[in-house]
């Protein structure tokens, strides 16, 4: 399951630089599948669809942090638990109940973006 971040955020950012997927992002800022990945060039999606890696996407929020669901990974790979949930001072970085995976899918998303 991935994190999301509630709109209880209280914009301290303290979770964006804990994530080893570079997934959290500050309200209104454009991200990419690149940016803190090692993906680059024309990159095929679980969806099977291609896209550019460095083609920067419109923010999912322009009034607080946001997690870009298909870049995270729980931490999977890299920490025992999410980071993000770990040092939020306001308990907002939760499972996303509309995103589950499994611990496997979650590894192989890892590997994926960290060749």
């Amino acid at each position: 399951m991935a994190i999301m971040i509630t709109d209880e955020c209280i914009n301290c950012g303290a979770c964006e630089p804990e994530c080893p997927n570079t997934a959290i992002y500050e309200g209104g800022v454009e991200w990419s599948w690149a940016g803190g990945t090692d993906l680059s060039g024309d990159i095929q999606l679980p969806d099977g669809s291609t896209v550019d890696a460095d083609e920067l996407h419109e923010p999912f929020s322009d009034e607080f942090y946001y997690i870009v669901t298909g870049k995270c990974t729980e931490c999977t790979g890299f920490h025992e638990e999410p980071q993000c949930a770990a040092v939020c001072p306001v308990d907002c970085c939760v499972e996303d109940p509309d995103n589950e995976e499994s611990e496997e899918d979650l590894m192989q998303k890892k590997e994926w973006m960290h060749a």
